[in-house]
């Protein structure tokens, strides 16, 4: 079954044409959406800007073929080529910003001139092994990952002992270690960054070399599609192949107990006309409850229900329209953390410099583009029926036929959204434990998740300017 796209029709230009008179107070519409001829695809594909883009799965599960082949020892036999090999990377590992001496290079040398074959064996085994955990995993300490709730799968995809083992038989030692290097491109412009970089600069070293080790922390593998926001920098990306198609300014947590966290989750769908829940914190503790059930006009005007129950509790709960807090659309994404991306009436605040002012949600511009965009990119529906789900003013949810996956992100240096290397506001305070790690002796058997609190977010979407 194919489907024939609209010809020069841009996603939001229809959309603000059809829809309610509130959806035309969103900023300005972009370049079109879909293609400028007429396209036959194939039901799970879409083109943006040109891009082919296939529904895929997510990417953050642990490939199953790799939990259950069995690990190779971690000690081996290693060729006099191949130990070679390996001291020559370890000397040049400061290109990844890393450092020799983490790797027992001077013991390594020392065996390669004599020492047994035992313990060659051991001293080379345990450098490789060090470097893949660092280069794949990243070498900062959990306890200096402030606010980082991400499972990376690569060291199950990518066990030590199988890439040793690897190494050891082609000797290409380098070549075995490029498989589990970050792939994204913004990693290979801090490197290029760090190489010209004079040594006197030690802090803006020291800023490069932390924010490569955050490229490790992530999977190796982000996916073909995804979007990824990085918080001190106020944008959410819809990329494709590594490729930005879009990009949407954002509204982020306030720093402290509100600061948006860095996690990698799934969205399951789009939900047209949202409602809102509203958290008790504010039914109770700011009195709305009450002066709902006590003003039923105003409560009206503002689209709340307030529940009773018998037991004097009181739920309240906004209805869809053009005063939802929520604007007119959020992304279903089910997480721990009850983070999601919505829309916000309140759309003069993208207009700030510095918009880390939400209760950790993210706000994200041209929220019903978003929308319709990812309605027809992984949820099946045509434009039209997007919009037409987005004008009923009734609560819609699309299901994506495949989930997407979602990054929210930290990074203080890197690639703007017009792809010149910047670097952001600390926001949040999270550079200092980084760059300290990296002070200190490299720590082994490190953990690989994060012992810090959850803290639900009591999402409190109003206007807060």
């Amino acid at each position: 079954m194919t489907k024939t796209m609209p010809t020069r029709l841009s996603l939001l230009a229809m959309a603000t044409a059809l829809a309610p008179a509130a959806l035309t107070a969103q900023s300005a519409a972009p370049e079109n959406l879909l293609p400028a001829e007429p396209a036959t695809i194939a039901e799970e594909t879409v083109e943006i800007d040109g891009t082919p883009v296939v529904s895929e799965e997510v990417v953050q599960a642990i490939d199953a073929m790799a939990v259950t082949q069995p690990e190779a020892p971690l000690i081996q036999v290693w060729t006099d080529e191949s130990v070679r090999a390996l001291a020559a990377i370890i000397e040049g590992i400061g290109e990844e910003g890393l450092m020799p001496e983490d790797y027992g290079l001077a013991g390594l040398r020392a065996a390669m001139a004599g020492e047994s074959q035992q313990a060659r064996d051991a001293l080379a085994s345990k450098a490789f092994q060090f470097l893949v955990e660092d280069l794949r995993d990243g070498r900062t300490p959990m306890s200096s990952r402030k606010q980082w709730f991400v499972l990376d799968p690569d060291h199950d995809r990518y066990p030590t002992g199988k890439l040793m083992a690897d190494a050891i038989a082609t000797g290409d030692v380098a070549g075995v270690l490029a498989r589990i290097m970050p792939e994204h491109p913004d990693y290979q412009v801090l490197k290029a960054e760090l190489a010209k970089t004079p040594a006197a600069e030690t802090s803006k070293r020291k800023l490069i070399q932390a924010n490569m080790d955050r490229w490790r922390w992530l999977a190796r593998d982000l996916g073909s599609q995804y979007l990824i926001t990085n918080v001190p920098e106020y944008q959410l990306r819809l990329t494709v192949n590594d490729k930005i198609v879009r990009t949407y300014r954002t509204v982020v947590g306030k720093p402290g107990r509100t600061a948006t966290p860095q996690i990698a989750e799934s969205v399951e769908g789009v939900i047209f006309n949202p409602t809102w829940t509203v958290p008790q914190s504010i039914v109770k503790g700011e009195g709305l409850g009450a002066r709902v059930l006590g003003n039923p006009r105003w409560a009206k005007a503002k689209g709340y229900k307030a529940t009773r129950h018998a037991n004097g509790w009181v739920n309240v709960v906004q209805q869809p329209g053009p005063t939802n807090s929520l604007g007119l659309m959020k992304l279903d994404m089910p997480n721990k953390h009850a983070i999601f991306f919505h829309d916000t009436p309140s759309r003069h605040l993208f207009k700030n410099a510095r918009r880390a002012l939400s209760h950790g949600c993210i706000r994200t511009e041209r929220a019903t583009e978003l929308a319709i965009t990812l309605a027809i990119l992984q949820g099946g529906l045509t434009a039209d029926e997007g919009v037409a789900k987005l004008k009923s003013g009734k609560y819609t949810k699309v299901r994506f036929k495949k989930t997407m996956p979602a990054y929210i992100t930290y990074f203080t240096m890197g690639q703007d959204i017009s792809g010149q290397l910047r670097t952001y506001q600390d926001i949040y305070g999270r550079d200092a434990a980084v760059i300290e790690s990296f002070g200190k002796a490299r720590v082994p058997d490190r953990e690989r998740v994060t012992d810090e609190q959850v803290i639900p977010i009591e999402n409190d979407p109003r206007d807060i300017a």
